[in-house]
């Protein structure tokens, strides 16, 4: 990062022009002030075409000396801008945030823009940059990170007293994408049809990978049950998993993700905790991963291979994913094809695939709320209940036996919101 002087606020600069005719640019304009910590007297100069321009250099060097900006800041290019101000103007944003931030002002704002001086940006030229991104097949999600981080660092040229209105923040680029029909009126269109095919597409993946990993298959299935991101998937403990009252509850409280140094758990996208109810389909593979956990209530229940955290990342490259899809017909799952940013709903019919393991489906005789209206239990007699804890059938018990009561204290069926789950409820 090249070194900066400043200019203490307060320290008077003294100008002059210079005529030199022999010159193409034959006005030249210096200021001069004297740093009171080195003890030397400092210089600034540039060349300009007439006496008008070089006396509005001065000005404008003036303005900015009183303002305590150093002389040679407010010449910058925004690209030396930028290197210098990159930190304080990034300042407060989450890690995982800062390497598309960053690649966007390498890749695409100093490319554009890095060249002209920071006074001279203007909403239009920043308006035809992004227009050029977007006329290039940017995605939007690479044209709003390249717009936020110019954003951020216009903002801090404010602040520095350099320019008075922020010329990034320009506004209606994101009308220039249009969404797939049948994605945007039909948000089944990419899901998978039904309960089988998304069990093939399971297996079909832990076929594919490195010993035939069965937790692939764990990951994908409540993944698309729940509409869940992967990341959300990678965050569930033991103690989110409610199996006490009558209707399973999962809470979802964190996600996994990418960050400087490897994988971090953080706040869900939303900042808040949110509450999804476990179909009676998926019910047998988590009362099996509550006890392969044990009793640690911040075990996690999806793990990898080696019992670490998992990603879209991973998991594509574990499994093969995008092969794997195509070769069973699902090309519109792959990875780079996936709608990003959808919301995440509660209930799998509203979902849109978004990243793998997330492709919802129906399943038969699901029992989650419709979307739009909250599920209202019925109440239920109290039972009274004993630490007593049975043994979970695994997942392809349940399969291969379909539907079945849940049996009572007095060996009857009880009615339970699940008819293929297993009872981890405590009797007396």
């Amino acid at each position: 990062m090249p070194h900066t002087e400043t200019v203490p606020l307060g320290v008077r600069v003294s100008s002059d022009i210079e005529h030199r005719p022999d010159r193409p640019s034959p006005y030249r304009a210096r200021v001069r002030w004297f740093d009171r910590v080195s003890k030397r007297r400092k210089s600034l100069s540039a060349a300009r075409d007439t006496h008008d321009e070089a006396e509005e250099w001065v000005t404008d060097i003036l303005k900015a000396a009183q303002a305590g900006i150093a002389p040679n800041v407010a010449t910058m290019s925004l690209a030396e801008y930028g290197t210098t101000t990159m930190d304080l103007a990034l300042r407060g944003l989450e890690l995982k945030t800062l390497d598309p931030y960053l690649a966007g002002w390498r890749r695409r704002v100093v490319p554009a823009l890095g060249h002209f001086p920071v006074r001279m940006i203007t909403n239009g030229a920043v308006d035809r940059t992004v227009h050029g991104w977007i006329a290039e097949e940017q995605s939007r999600s690479t044209v709003k990170n390249s717009l936020a981080v110019l954003v951020r660092v216009m903002e801090q040229a404010v602040r520095d007293g350099l320019i008075t209105i922020n010329p990034a923040r320009v506004t209606g680029w994101q009308r220039e994408y249009k969404q797939a029909e049948d994605e945007l009126d039909n948000p089944r269109a990419l899901a998978l049809p039904d309960w089988p095919t998304l069990l093939r597409l399971a297996q079909a993946l832990v076929d594919r990978s490195h010993d035939h990993y069965r937790g692939w298959e764990e990951v994908v299935v409540f993944a698309a049950a729940t509409a869940a991101r992967i990341g959300e998937v990678s965050g569930v403990r033991v103690a989110d998993i409610d199996t006490r009252t009558w209707i399973w509850i999962w809470t979802v409280r964190r996600q996994t993700t990418p960050a400087p140094g490897g994988l971090t758990d953080k706040n869900t996208k939303g900042k808040r905790a949110r509450q999804v109810p476990l179909i009676e389909e998926i019910r047998p593979l988590v009362a099996e991963r509550l006890l392969a956990a044990g009793p640690n209530p911040d075990a996690r229940l999806f793990t990898g291979p080696r019992s670490g955290r998992i990603s879209t990342a991973v998991l594509r490259d574990a499994t093969h994913w995008d092969e794997v899809v195509t070769s069973l017909g699902h090309e519109h799952l792959r990875r780079h094809d996936l709608s990003p940013g959808s919301p995440t709903p509660a209930s799998p019919p509203t979902s849109s695939a978004r990243s793998p393991g997330t492709a919802p489906c129906s399943p038969p005789s699901a029992t989650y709320a419709p979307a739009g209206r909250d599920h209202q239990p019925r109440p239920r007699p109290h039972q009274p209940r004993s630490p007593a804890r049975p043994r979970t059938p695994p997942l392809d018990h349940a399969r291969a036996t379909g539907p079945h009561p849940v049996p009572g204290k007095d060996g009857k069926a009880v009615p339970d919101f699940s008819d293929t789950a297993c009872d981890l409820r405590k009797h007396s």
